[in-house]
């Protein structure tokens, strides 16, 4: 039977294992090469378990134990990657060393300078730094058409603000599946945002499946409070999920990477 210590390490790892998938895939672009490294992870922690900080909080544990591997592997992306993808991780290459690391454990796993410091094992001055030098790279992208699926109107107003003030366009707004179909074929945007649960009761989910049927190749970020209905390993999962509340810091992030990857795949409702 497993000691008691297995067990406790056991829960500690079960609870934050979904949040590390969720970070590898958006990190590697892909939901399989992602996986890939949060087995590998687990099994480093399987065969010694020295290697997990219990001094740190067990999220910054297991992300340490995650970096570890990434960093010994050289951090590769997907090699199975083609077409639009493909680009999007070869600029992603140019980018300085580490920044695109700190920016998703900044933004996207909500992790503290002090937090991505431990993980990066550099100092907090250091990964805040990498996250300045992250936004400005990130910002020389090219500005691109957005689409906002959202039912709550402060919400709908604060997404445009942000999106706006980043120098994207807005295509519009849709509260409903319907409408969100609807709105795609008046005109195609380069990204998707979209919520889960709609107005009249209909899935974004169920829309983004519509909308992405023809068109895989247009990345979505999901903004959601209810992040675990996607994050269940049970299928294809987005690389990029926020959960609200979110931060604007959060809400930048995401798009601007978002703008490079197109290997959204298609979820179930």
């Amino acid at each position: 039977m497993p000691t008691e210590h297995a067990q406790d390490l056991t829960s500690k790892i079960g609870a934050n294992l979904p949040f590390l998938r969720r970070y590898a895939r958006a990190l590697t672009g892909s939901q399989v090469e992602g996986d890939k490294y949060a087995v590998a992870t687990l099994e480093a922690i399987l065969s010694d378990t020295s290697i997990f900080d219990h001094e740190a909080s067990n999220k910054v544990a297991l992300f340490k134990v995650f970096h570890s591997i990434w960093s010994t592997s050289g951090g590769t992306f997907s090699a199975e990657e083609t077409g639009v993808a493909a680009k999007a991780q070869k600029h992603l290459s140019r980018l300085t060393s580490g920044t695109r690391e700190a920016l998703l454990l900044h933004t996207i796993e909500d992790m503290s300078f002090a937090d991505v410091a431990k993980v990066l094992d550099m100092s907090p001055a250091d990964a805040e730094k990498l996250v300045d030098i992250a936004y400005t790279e990130m910002a020389k992208s090219l500005a691109g058409r957005v689409m906002i699926i959202e039912d709550e109107a402060i919400i709908t107003m604060d997404l445009e603000a942000i999106v706006s003030d980043m120098g994207h366009a807005v295509t519009g707004i849709a509260r409903t599946a319907d409408a969100a179909v609807n709105l795609f074929r008046t005109e195609k945007p380069h990204l998707i945002m979209s919520d889960i649960q709609l107005a009249d009761g209909s899935s974004g989910i169920d829309a983004v499946n519509r909308i992405i049927a023809d068109t895989p190749e247009i990345p979505v970020i999901f903004i959601t409070a209810f992040p675990e209905r996607l994050l269940t390993g049970e299928g294809p999962e987005p690389a990029f999920l926020i959960s609200k509340p979110y931060t604007e810091e959060q809400v930048r992030s995401a798009v601007s990477q978002a703008m490079f990857f197109s290997s959204t795949e298609t979820l179930k409702a």
